[in-house]
């Protein structure tokens, strides 16, 4: 490919909606351009390298069985309410209604649609396991674009879903796609993706992980344990809250005039903020207020919470407070109309300060075995840094991550919702169970540049980049750069390699600039002073590695050097 004919404008200067590198070099790179919020169209770059991810995760997906397919993005309302999904997923679905006012929706994942396929295919427990797979745009009307690539509305997924006659063989298919898919993100040159357990959401199931690239411009909480080395998303990762042991001392009420928050509680008594009880209340959408209790340096982790009352909710009003009988900002959990969770940070805890649940006052030497013994006791805290790792004892932290892929056990949930049986050896019937493997194919690629830049412009790893060579020409107005030039390009195309020739004649700081957010993995440049000496200049692109190599063993040079950089790739 000639710059001088690709449809992919370079800019010197950072856009002011971009904040991520990937963000701020794939728009000054010429990769994507901005159609609507969260919705992007790519250029020639960005698909080159968009189709060598899709190569790398369709070879892996092939070689542990995998049988491509394609399921269309249009589907018909009453897939959905099948599964029930219809009704539970919210403002994300884009929903719409076609030219015969029949309810249609943009499918977002497509759980549903390889069921409904799956089931008219397959019959027989002698047709298991099987996976099938797909590379297929989808569309989330998120909330909260961000980042270009990173969070969009409209993306393309290769969606994996496997079905399996037993717990047994969907557990060994699982671990065999989690290596497949650490394969896949080490040949895509990003091999420090680390796998994490992980909430199933709306997905389902009760086993689900992610895999995190770890890095500073992360959204995602990953928390990661010092000693173990145990990773787990922020929405699951427990940890222990352990308190010396203490003689159970009375209960006492103290004034404490004007002290509704945890941080003027603390300071008015002088006790830490780990031995307070805070009570924490929100209103179901059923309309149930519900009380949970956690210690004062603690939040609570509303994703573990939903789980647990299986309802969506918001904070309580203060009138929904006092009708369970609590006094807003001096609530106490005992005596209360409602149901109460209790931390185990609380239920650990010894002789702890709470509210009385009256105006003006708290409670001293709070106790829950003694004080609240039929609580409900759960795992609600949200895990921060310094808290011990349940699986070792040591220390856990918090760093950031961005999910470039995910792996559900989802079971039987779509199976049994939407009537897909096979018939055993006994001819007895039964519902098969799934498995559900994703990689957001955009995401990937912001991210890879997210880790794999400079200050001047994305570094592609080899396997993935737009072109394996770039040949910048100086001074292309001269007859001999011309011409050695040309015969480069053209002796180097007709090798089979991936090449960019910059055929402009504009300066080297402009070609150079260019080439570098465009991020070539090797680059060759035909310059006057190292011509004269009938040699090629030669630079590795985030290197510090360069040099001149003789015009008659660019060839073998090329040769040795990009079988040498693909053996990190395979």
């Amino acid at each position: 490919m000639r710059v001088s004919r690709l449809v992919s404008r370079k800019h010197k200067e950072k856009p002011a909606e971009a904040q991520l590198a990937s963000h701020i070099f794939l728009l000054r790179g010429g990769y994507v351009r901005p159609i609507a919020n969260g919705i992007y169209s790519l250029l020639m770059p960005a698909k080159r390298i968009q189709q060598k991810i899709i190569g790398i995760i369709r070879e892996e997906m092939d070689a542990i069985d995998g049988q491509e397919i394609q399921m269309p993005i249009v589907l018909p309302r009453e897939l959905w309410q099948e599964s029930g999904r219809w009704d539970s997923v919210e403002a994300e679905l884009l929903r719409f209604k076609d030219r015969t006012n029949h309810d249609m929706l943009l499918a977002m994942t497509h759980e549903e649609a390889v069921v409904a396929l799956a089931r008219t295919e397959v019959t027989s427990y002698k047709d298991y396991p099987f996976m099938l797979y797909q590379f297929q745009t989808k569309f989330r009307d998120e909330a909260r674009s961000r980042g270009g690539l990173v969070r969009v509305r409209e993306f393309i997924m290769k969606d994996a879903y496997s079905f399996h006659t037993s717990q047994a063989d969907l557990d060994n298919y699982y671990d065999k796609c989690a290596k497949a898919y650490h394969t896949i993100f080490r040949r895509c040159g990003i091999p420090e993706v680390v796998s994490i357990q992980s909430d199933s959401g709306m997905m389902g199931g009760k086993v689900a992980h992610e895999y995190q690239l770890l890095t500073d411009s992360g959204e995602d909480k990953v928390v990661v344990c010092d000693k173990c080395h145990f990773y787990a998303n922020n929405e699951v990762a427990v940890g222990i809250y352990q308190s010396e042991p203490e003689e159970l001392l009375p209960m006492e009420q103290i004034a404490t005039p004007n002290v509704k928050t945890i941080d003027e509680l603390s300071a008015f008594t002088g006790m830490p903020e780990t031995k307070m009880a805070k009570s924490v209340f929100y209103t179901s959408e059923k309309g149930e207020t519900f009380c949970v209790v956690v210690r004062g340096d603690v939040e609570v982790n509303e994703c573990k919470l939903q789980k647990i009352v299986h309802a969506l909710f918001n904070f309580a009003t203060d009138e929904a407070v006092r009708k369970t009988g609590a006094v807003p900002g001096f609530a106490c959990p005992i005596g209360l109309k409602c149901r109460v969770f209790v931390d185990h940070s609380v239920a650990n805890g010894y002789n702890l300060i709470c509210g009385a649940n009256k105006e003006g006052y708290h409670t001293k030497n709070f106790n829950m075995s003694r004080d609240l013994p039929h609580a409900e006791v759960v795992d609600i805290a949200t895990v921060k840094t310094g808290d011990i790792c349940p699986r070792c004892g040591g220390k856990l932290s918090i760093k950031r991550g961005i999910e470039v892929g995910n792996i559900f056990k989802l079971g039987t949930r779509y199976t049994e919702a939407m009537q897909m049986t096979y018939t055993d050896e006994k001819g007895e019937e039964h519902h098969p169970i799934m498995g559900c493997y994703g990689i957001g194919i955009g995401r990937l690629l912001a991210s890879i540049c997210e880790v794999r830049h400079d200050d001047y412009g994305p570094i592609w790893p080899l396997s993935v980049a737009p072109w394996q060579i770039q040949i910048c020409a100086m001074k292309m107005d001269r007859k001999d750069i011309f011409e050695t030039a040309e015969t480069l390009y053209d002796d180097l195309q007709k090798a089979g390699y991936e090449v960019l020739f910059d055929d402009r004649n504009v300066s080297a700081g402009v070609q150079f600039a260019d080439a570098d957010l465009t991020g070539i993995p090797l680059r060759l440049t035909v310059a006057p002073r190292a011509l004269a000496e009938g040699m090629i200049e030669y630079k590795v692109r985030g290197r510090d590695e360069s040099g001149l190599v003789p015009i008659q063993e660019i060839l073998p040079f090329v040769k040795n050097w990009i079988e040498t950089e693909m053996q990190k790739y395979r």
